[in-house]
């Protein structure tokens, strides 16, 4: 217990914030992914293939139907945790989870689409291209988890086209 208590605090004053502090700490950095001590964003990332094959397909329609719900609550979760731990921080990852989940939307993609997905997401979450860059620059919560919904949504977009134009290879 004190290995974790040492993790989640490292280098930061233990300054309080009660019990919605610390429900906010847990659902920026998705469930505690966020303190993995390299590539956070990648391994956050890889909630949104996980939820996707585990959820039952049935099911899936209730998490698309839950993803604007999930948006609110990490633009308030990271916004909260930026006090915690400086701007934009890495331990953040509910809005890497969140443009993943956004890049796999309404698909009923194979495996080998997941990964296209994924390697998309992370491709324009990383190069950033317009507008994200000026989008990540709003104010808390909402630059946060906007560039990240914005990188999934370009994900999403050639995603699509590449399942419409060649189907077999995905």
């Amino acid at each position: 217990m004190g290995y974790l208590k040492k993790s989640v605090t490292a280098g930061q004053a233990v300054t309080g914030g009660g019990f919605a502090g610390c429900m906010a700490r847990l659902i920026a950095s998705g469930v505690y992914v966020g303190y993995v001590p390299y590539a956070q964003g990648t391994v956050g990332s890889l909630w949104g293939p996980v939820l996707y094959l585990i959820v039952p397909e049935g099911c899936l329609k209730w998490l698309w139907y839950g993803l604007p719900a999930l948006f609110f609550l990490g633009v308030w979760s990271s916004g909260a945790s930026e006090a915690y731990w400086g701007h934009d921080p890495g331990r953040v990852v509910i809005d890497e989870i969140v443009g993943m989940l956004a890049t796999l939307a309404f698909l009923l993609p194979s495996k080998k689409a997941l990964l296209a997905g994924f390697l998309l997401f992370r491709l324009f979450d990383i190069v950033k291209p317009f507008p994200i860059r000026a989008i990540e620059k709003l104010p808390g919560g909402w630059g946060i988890m906007m560039d990240d919904v914005m990188a999934g949504v370009y994900a999403l977009v050639v995603l699509r086209a590449v399942l419409h134009f060649f189907p077999r290879y995905l």
